[in-house]
Formats: structure tokens, sequence, C-alpha cells
């Protein structure tokens, strides 16, 4: 990184002795459980400056690094009086420079915000391919890469004001929390839109808008009794993050010698953080490995960045009065360290839900990531990480779909799944979903046929877990990864901008195709969300025959059977085998259809079709 490191050195060469030119966070509270702040502080040459505290308060620690050019402030807030204070950096007294630093009131109940739950369905955006509601902000003369709507991998000027827009589409449809891929400023030179590469994490993307509208968004949605779920990065930020451009120290981030400027590729393999026969190279390359060039990779075992993330989280679910997170990456990132992240979020926000990117293939490896976890206990660690997301089901989803019936294959993939859920802590908060923002899409799988589409969602909708939908395949979006890569799976939303020929977010202009996908998903969803038999109730799993899958859903105060037809012709089912759960109903109301079903002795299922029905006593 020295090349990087004298570049910017150069640039800040002007700038007076020992002048303040960025604190971090910029405000705080009053009245968090842990009162230990940590403030960093940056300027030319800071480090070799007199730091001061106005108001008589007490800097209880002040810590220099490698780079003179950074000191980080501990103080007590409990300790703190005043609503603002003075930070002064002094080299004497016609030489010095100021902060003022506010110490904010929290709102009422804010350590007891809730958070998403099995209770939610959550709706997955990509704000640049949603809708452009501020054509204003599509650039900015600060920021590298300009609007340019051809290029399928350019900025296309989606925003915040887009998705502000349109939640009643949102909300009407059923959806009850959106999480956003990343929003925070990612001022990389090309193929910005995605935001893993963040440059600054205190502030939102300007072309996505700004920290008062993603603050407003969030607000907009807890007033519907909706959630904004932030998607946090912990394992790498951009190349031109202004602390990657003048590091604090030499460990903020992974280096290697072999690769130009400390760069060398991960080798992905996260299963050598639970294998106790891995090698040492080969989990240093999993997990110091760069995801690629333009992403550094993080060091969280160094306390300074491992404070400095914590208090970063804080700061947003504080301020934008977030309803919880989805964490990129999660098993790339250093396990130790981040158990002591989320155990420090759910400290201050007990009830605050964090679901982590768990791409492994397994139950076995997925389930050790989550909070509590006997096989994580096996390998003597806990990750206080309360959510996972089940890549098992992912990836076996479009198998069971596709395949015949067989021992092992077929909707037989669907069960197995299932039959390993006694392996997580918590079943009922694992999130489920057949596609997302890296996936290839469902409905260019199955070629836009709408009851695959069905099938799938009914899938998630009613068991286990959190389902998560990825924003246009409620009207039929499709896209192919494997041609036209990630742009592909990422397409505008068809109304998101003003020269569009159709827009699909008003009902009544969608095409016949579009609203048999979105009529079916909107039913299906608001019918889920007074379902306390859906949200927690147990499970019942019949083993697949026939190529059709059937499964109950119940508690003490209701009861409901899935059955789904994987089949190209009508299946008639004997109902006797079923009678465990069934009991002595004899017909119940299908949720979609709302035609009564008799429960007497067979029931037939049209072809690539399924049934929830409400057993009536």
């Amino acid at each position: 990184m020295k090349k990087i490191y004298t570049v910017f050195a150069i640039s800040i060469a002007s700038v007076a002795f020992s002048q303040i030119q960025k604190v971090e966070p910029a405000f705080w509270w009053k009245g968090m459980k842990n009162p230990e702040l940590q403030i960093l502080v940056y300027g030319k040459d800071i480090a070799k400056s007199e730091i001061e505290l106005s108001d008589g308060i007490k800097i209880k620690n002040i810590q220099k690094v490698e780079n003179p050019n950074y000191v980080f402030l501990t103080v007590n807030t409990n300790e703190i009086n005043v609503p603002k204070f003075t930070i002064t950096s002094k080299k004497d007294t016609k030489n010095k420079s100021t902060y003022t630093y506010e110490l904010k009131q929290r709102l009422a109940n804010s350590a007891n915000r809730e958070s998403f739950s099995s209770k939610d369905v959550m709706y997955l955006i990509m704000p640049d391919r949603f809708s452009n509601g501020d054509e204003k902000n599509d650039s900015n003369p600060q920021l590298t890469e300009k609007a340019n709507r051809s290029l399928p991998n350019g900025r296309h000027g989606g925003d915040l004001r887009g998705i502000i827009n349109n939640l009643d589409y949102i909300q009407n449809m059923g959806a009850t929390a959106v999480w956003l891929t990343p929003v925070n400023q990612d001022n990389e030179k090309v193929y910005s839109y995605h935001g893993y590469a963040q440059t600054d994490l205190y502030n939102i993307d300007s072309r996505y808008g700004t920290n008062e509208e993603y603050r407003e968004l969030s607000r907009n949605l807890n007033k519907r009794n909706m959630k904004l779920v932030m998607d946090y990065v912990t394992n790498h930020w951009g190349v031109s993050h202004w602390m990657i451009q003048d590091l604090p120290e030499k460990d903020w981030i992974h280096q290697f010698s072999e690769g130009d400027k400390g760069f060398f590729r991960s080798n992905y393999k996260t299963t050598t953080q639970f294998d106790t026969n891995a090698s040492e190279i080969d989990k240093k390359y999993a997990l110091d490995g760069w995801f690629d060039t333009t992403m550094p990779d993080i060091n969280q075992k160094n306390p300074l960045v491992l404070k400095y993330l914590i208090q970063n989280s804080i700061w947003w679910i504080e301020y934008a009065e977030l309803g919880g997170f989805r964490v990129d990456t999660y098993p790339y990132n250093d396990k130790e360290a981040m158990a002591k992240w989320a155990k420090a979020i759910t400290d201050e926000y007990p009830k605050f839900n964090i679901v982590g990117e768990t791409w492994l293939n397994t139950a076995g490896y997925i389930s050790a990531w989550q909070k509590d976890s006997k096989t994580g206990e096996a390998a003597h660690y806990n990750s206080n990480l309360p959510s996972v997301m089940d890549f098992m089901l992912y990836g076996d989803m479009p198998k069971a779909f596709k395949e015949k019936d067989g021992w092992d294959s077929g909707l037989t993939k669907l069960y197995n799944v299932f039959a390993s859920d006694f392996l997580y802590p918590d079943i009922n908060n694992v999130m489920v979903f057949f596609e997302n923002h890296d996936t290839e899409r469902w409905n260019e799988i199955f070629n836009a046929d709408p009851k695959a589409y069905k099938m799938a969602l009914t899938l998630i909708s009613t068991v286990r877990g959190i389902p998560q939908i990825y924003y246009g395949s409620e009207v039929g979006m499709r896209g192919d990864k494997n041609k036209g890569g990630d742009a592909d799976i990422r397409r505008d939303f068809p109304g998101g901008w003003k020269s569009d020929k159709q827009n699909a977010f008003k009902p009544s202009n969608q095409t016949a195709e579009q609203k048999e996908y979105y009529q079916f998903t909107q039913k299906l969803l608001n019918w889920r969300k007074g379902k306390e038999v859906i949200h927690t109730g147990k499970t019942k799993n019949y083993i697949p025959q026939d190529n059709v899958f059937v499964y109950f859903r119940y508690n003490d105060k209701e009861s409901v059977m899935v059955v789904i037809n994987n089949n190209e012709k009508d299946t008639t089912v004997d109902l006797k085998r079923f009678a465990e759960s069934l009991n002595t109903t004899s017909k119940g109301k299908e949720v979609i259809s709302g035609k009564e079903i008799s429960l007497r002795n067979s029931l037939t299922i049209p072809a690539k079709t399924s049934f929830i029905i409400e057993l009536q006593k």
C-alpha cells in the first residue's frame, strides 16, 4: 500500500499543522448501555499536537498509531454533562483547530426497538435499479462514476427517493421489511452501483440521496409498521476509502507480500473456519485474502478496527432507526472478532436481529454460525449471530422442482433440507429464499413459468423462517446470469424511470403476465401477515410421494395444510396417510382461491400447483 499512501500524503501536505479534517463518529448519544465512546480525530500530523476537551471533560485514553495523521480518543459519556463540547487540537495559542462534538438525546424506547422476525416478509431491492425518484442526483461532480443507463454495469440512477415514492406498492404487495443492498458511498471508478466496495461508512452515496433521506425512508416504513434492513459489510471496504488511502496502521487491512499492493485473492473456502484439520495456509487465504483488487480485506482482529465497526453499526441503528442488519460475506470475517461485534450490538439492542450471509451448502455448516448452535459449540465457538440464511434450501429448490421424484431427488430434496432443522438453535429465525441479487433469477431458470414461481413462493411463505423475495420477481422479471452477468439479474424495474414505456408499479398498468405473478404474490403475502401459525407454529412433514409434498403448520389454535404437486398432470392423493394431522377434519378453505375443499377421503391437485388449506374444525 506504499504507493497509495504516498499519493494521498501529497494531497494533504499543504494542510495547516494539526488542523482537524475529520471526526468519526461525527456525533453520538447519551444514555447508551455502553458509555465508552472512541472518537477518531484525523488531520495532518494531528498526533504531534496537543488534544484537549472543553468543559473539564476527561480523556480516558489517547491512542496514537503508526500514522501520525490519526488520534483515537476514548471518553466516558456518562461523565459528560453538557450536550456539546469542543475538541481542540493545538500546537500553541496561534495554531489550533476545533471541532464541536454533540451528544444527542436518544428516542424513547430506542434500546427496545422491534426488529425483523418470522412475522415479516423481506423485500430485497438493488436501489440503483429500482426507481429514479430524483434525476438531479444521478451524477455528482465529486464522485467518479457518472450515470449512464446504457451501460449494463453502470449507474442507472435509481435512488432512495424512488423507493420512498413506491412504498405503497411494496406495502400493498405484502412485504413488511425492506432490505437494500449497500447505499453508503462507493466511489470506485466503475461498477460502483452494487455498493459493496464502500468508501465512506458514515455517509450515504449522494447518487442515492442523503443521510436524511435514508432516515426518512426508515421512518416512513416504521409508520407503516414496516422495517428498514441495512446491508452491512464488515469483511471489506473499497480501495478508494479515505482510510485505505491513508492507513492508520499497516495491519488495518490484510496484506500479502506475494501480490501487487498487498493483494492476494481469497480462496473462498470458508469451510476452513470449522475444519479442525484445516491447514493454516488455507485458513489464512480464505479469511485474509481479498475479494477483489478493489476490495481490501479488513482486519477485524485489530482492536481499533473492531471498535470502529461496532460504533459505526450502532451509529446507523440509532440514527436511521433501523429494523435490522443483513451482513455480507459473514464467514469471511474473523469469527472471534465478529462474535464480539454481534454481542456488542445485541447488548445495546436486545431485540435487534442480524442475519448473516452464510453461503455454505449444508445445514451443518450453516447452523454453526447461528447463536448458541450445538455444531458451533462442538468447535468451541458461539457466534452471537441471531439469524442465518438457508443456502441449503436455496441450492436444492431448483433441483427439487426440476428433477423427477426419487429416493434422493425431486421434492425429496426439500424434505431432506427440513429434516436437518434440529441442527438450528432457532429455526424460526432463519432466512428462506429462492433467489437474490447474486443468483440466477428463478423466472429465468423456469422460463417464465408462473406455476413454478407460485410453487416456490408458496414454499418459502409457509415453511419455518423469514421469507425473502427479490424485487421484480413478483411481476415476472427474468435475467440470465450465465450469459449477461450480474447486470442481467439486476435489471431496471419497469416503470422506475420516466422514460419507461410501461409502469409495473401500478397494478392497472401491468400486463396480463405481470398481473398473474403480482396478484398471487399479493394474496399470499397479505394472508401470511396475520398468521401466527406460520410465523411460529410447529411443522409436521410427510415424505414426498409420487412427486407431491405435503406438510402441516400448526399450533394450539389452528392448522394449515400445504400440498405441492410438482407433476405435469393432475394428481390425486389418499388423505388417510395424513390422519394424524387432519384428525377429524373433513373440510378446509384454500387460501388463494377461497374455495372450500373436501378432506374426507382423497384430494386432487391440479398439475404444477400448490394448495394452502386452512383446516376447519
